[in-house]
């Protein structure tokens, strides 16, 4: 896999959005987002005041994702989106909105 993610086929993504992305209904903007697009997986705030996601699905819908949560809702202010690719696990069958107090996947 290149740095800044795979050529093609299917991935895991791992974002983490920083700015002010909590309060904002941004989760629910990545869950609308992501399942718009055909994607799976999760989005949850952090502790730190972040927002992070787990998503899987196909490359460019991925790459399109990230568009997306550098943009954020109305109301947001997107400083920073960290990415890291991974190989598909093939785990989650929906897209799902976390507590604070999740536990990962």
């Amino acid at each position: 896999m290149l740095a800044d993610g795979p050529a093609g086929g299917t991935a895991r993504l791992e974002a983490v959005v920083h700015g002010r992305v909590q309060g904002v209904g941004y989760r629910y903007f990545v869950q609308r987002r992501a399942t718009a697009l055909g994607l799976v997986g999760w989005v949850a705030n952090e502790r730190d005041g972040s927002v992070r996601c787990v998503v899987e699905g196909p490359v460019p819908a991925l790459r399109q994702l990230i568009i997306d949560l550098s943009d954020g809702p109305l109301g947001a202010r997107v400083e920073a989106v960290d990415t890291t690719w991974a190989a598909p696990s093939d785990a989650f069958a929906s897209f799902d909105v976390r507590s604070g107090s999740h536990g990962g996947d």
